[in-house]
């Protein structure tokens, strides 16, 4: 309604507006009846991801329950996050759901709904341990799950139980060929099968692969390494000390430049490599072992994609000194807090969740316990119960959910991880460099 200067003595006005109020909530942020005539919601999805497939596969179905469309908005993966968060500092009620990456958490979370009713303790306790802190900021909760992964040990099934290789490998190194369980093994494994299979003197097959890339996949991988080695918790601790110039940080980061520069068991292009690249040099059959994440698992074994299919196996991550540890890599389906249907969106939550079981179909990872468990026992999904047991990893944990994250990242641990793998620093002296940029990064304490 528009309000002409003058046209209503204020008494008048006041009495409109109390029975406006009173007959009529749909003008409140947040009421389902915002526009009676409006039956449907926007849904901001990335393109082509299990987000985008799963809501696309149920909109008549949730459609058919509620009467609410639904409407998908899909963008690439870094428009996601855009679009957001213009959403939040504009409070437009352009989206009504959308499902995020866990590392968006920080900076959205003031303009997100919390959502603590719907997460109950009958849902948490079907979810694995860190999942619902890595969708909660400040002690609420804003983000339902929909699938959690890890990295995960995939490996050549063939090379590994080769009866030739195992007399190989123990009359070099003593013990049996087996999918590595410690540093120690996955140094030795990596070194046996890098190797020169045409004999034109050139390496042509590799152990595996160390992520030195200039992305974010870089830093959860080392990040997992460190984990091992007994870093808890990940980079700043609860008095915003930073830590990743401590030992274990450092350990880590030398034992995976010790495997590029001195034992040259993964390919010399390290910066250039993360987990597209270790994945195709995997799948093409130019790479013993990968840790890659464990959805990996499923092109791996499928023809079309891979010249290893029905080769393959998959393990639990490594362990360090402090065991099994790994940075998983949720996400959640949130609703803006300036959504007009906030009542619908959370249906919508509701709706989905109960369907968890597509995005395992359709991903090869869920979110739920109960839905590993059950596709564990399914052929094709092999990879899930060596993933559950890293899920479950004493040292597995969320990176730190602070909003200098992602400038955290790109400004200090990606370049320290790119110095000590190009041998322009020592692990030492690059992580004490970035030690530094963390701390002017961070706000005083």
């Amino acid at each position: 309604m528009t309000r002409k200067k003058g046209y209503f003595s204020l008494a008048l006005l006041m009495s409109f507006v109390l029975i406006f109020a009173a007959g009529c909530a749909s003008e409140e942020a947040g009421s389902d009846s915002a526009d009676a005539k409006d039956k449907s919601i926007t849904v901001l999805v990335e393109g082509g991801s299990p987000a985008f497939k799963v809501s696309k596969e149920t909109a008549a179905e949730f459609k058919e329950e509620t009467g609410y469309e639904v409407k998908i908005e899909s963008v690439p993966y870094t428009g996601v996050y855009d679009k957001l968060k213009a959403e939040v500092a504009s409070q437009a009620g352009a989206f009504d759901v959308a499902t995020i990456d866990i590392l968006w958490f920080p900076a959205l979370a003031g303009g997100l709904l919390p959502i603590d009713d719907l997460v109950t303790d009958e849902v948490e306790q079907d979810l694995f341990a860190g999942l619902v802190d890595g969708g909660s900021y400040n002690d609420k909760v804003y983000g339902m799950p929909t699938w959690t992964n890890a990295k995960n040990l995939i490996y050549r099934k063939d090379l590994f139980e080769d009866e030739k290789n195992k007399a190989d490998f123990k009359a070099e190194f003593g013990y049996e060929l087996a999918p590595p369980k410690t540093w120690q093994e996955y140094r030795d494994m990596a070194k046996f099968f890098t190797r020169d299979t045409d004999n034109d003197g050139k390496t042509d097959m590799y152990g595996t692969t160390v992520f030195g890339a200039n992305n974010g996949d870089a830093v959860a991988s080392w990040l997992d390494h460190a984990a091992q080695a007994g870093a808890n918790p990940l980079v700043i601790d609860e008095d915003g000390k930073v830590l990743i110039n401590s030992e274990p940080y450092v350990e880590s980061l030398q034992f995976l430049t010790d495997m590029l520069t001195k034992d040259k068991s993964v390919p010399a292009g390290a910066l250039e490599i993360a987990s597209a690249e270790t994945s195709e040099l995997f799948w093409s059959g130019k790479a013993a072992m990968m840790i890659g994440w464990g959805h990996f698992y499923v092109p791996s074994n499928d023809p079309e994609q891979s010249d290893v299919a029905g080769k393959v196996g998959s393990a639990p991550m490594i362990a360090g000194d402090a065991g099994i540890g790994a940075v998983p890599g949720p996400w959640y389906q949130v609703i803006p807090s300036s959504s007009k249907k906030q009542d619908i969106a959370k249906k919508y939550l509701e709706f989905l969740y109960d369907k968890n079981e597509l995005y395992m179909e359709t991903l090869g990872v869920a979110a739920k316990k109960s839905v590993f468990e059950e596709y564990s026992q399914k052929e094709g999904y092999e990879h899930l119960e060596p993933l559950m047991a890293t899920l479950s990893g004493e040292q597995t944990q969320n990176r730190p959910a602070i909003k200098e994250w992602q400038q955290i990242e790109s400004e200090a641990l990606i370049p320290a991880v790119q110095y000590a793998l190009s041998g322009e620093k020592t692990p030492q002296e690059a992580l004490d460099w970035a030690a530094e940029i963390i701390e002017d990064l961070l706000p005083p304490q």
